[in-house]
């Protein structure tokens, strides 16, 4: 895609199924990927795939929903490649239980992780946009903030808050050249998905429901994510912004 080579890529979770897939392919189109993630040994992991591709990358122990960790973890990046071009705010996590039987921990930490890890990111990233002339966000949402998702309530409303936060960015922001977007993926094999299946009390028949609901027919994999990531960051989506898309197979057709 046109514009990404040599562009400075920020993406949490970046040791992940989703943020490692999105972070390899930032790397084939050129770009130098910081892979954040809390768990060190993923983004390692991910980013010493990458260099040994012959790709640029580093990996970053990062714990977003600490305002003052991400802020000095940005500045970083910023001191070794001079700016960030790229957001992705991908970190996620979820349990599945219904809300009448969760608990004020869980909506703590499903809200930190979800909503608050995104929003000190982005505050982090936006000044030194500003100050360069443009920049590209994405929010890795969720189809349950587009149409729910029972046992999800709480995660459904942080991804629907997130696509609130980046319409409302998109808005504030697109006179400083920095567009935001978001993409929603439907069930994806993942580990967090699996997680989200033993919650469920039956992980086989959970997944091959939603197996059925998906008109394609398949539970989504993480490579299917990256084009959607990828075409929102490059110069190919530079009249887009405040847009949300999702990648799910058809499980949602939302207009």
């Amino acid at each position: 895609m046109r514009g990404l080579s040599g562009k400075v890529v920020i993406v949490t979770g970046g040791g992940g199924g989703i943020g490692g897939a999105t972070c390899r392919r930032f790397a084939e189109e050129g770009a130098k990927v910081a892979v954040f993630d809390i768990n060190e040994a993923a983004a390692q992991k991910v980013a010493d795939a990458i260099t040994a591709a012959g790709g640029q990358a580093e990996a970053i122990a990062c714990d977003i929903t600490d305002h003052e960790a991400v802020t000095a973890a940005v500045a970083g990046v910023v001191a070794r490649h001079g700016r960030v071009d790229v957001l992705v705010n991908n970190a996620g996590w979820d349990v599945f239980r219904l809300f009448k039987d969760s608990k004020p921990d869980e909506w703590r930490k499903l809200i930190d992780i979800n909503l608050i890890g995104a929003l000190n990111l982005t505050h982090a990233v936006l000044p030194g946009m500003m100050t360069q002339g443009g920049g590209r966000i994405v929010m890795i949402a969720s189809d349950a903030a587009r149409v729910g998702s029972s046992g999800e309530a709480v995660y459904a409303a942080c991804k629907a808050g997130l696509v609130g936060f980046a319409k409302t960015l998109a808005r504030e922001h697109a006179r400083h050249r920095i567009s935001v977007n978001v993409v929603c993926p439907g069930a994806t094999n993942t580990a967090l998905f699996a997680e989200y299946k033993r919650g469920a009390g039956n992980p086989e028949k959970l997944e091959e429901a939603f197996r059925r609901a998906v008109p394609m027919g398949r539970i989504g994999e993480p490579e299917d994510l990256p084009g959607a990531i990828l075409f929102f960051s490059s110069d190919d989506a530079a009249f887009i912004t405040g847009q949300v898309i999702s990648v799910s197979g058809g499980l949602t057709m939302a207009g």
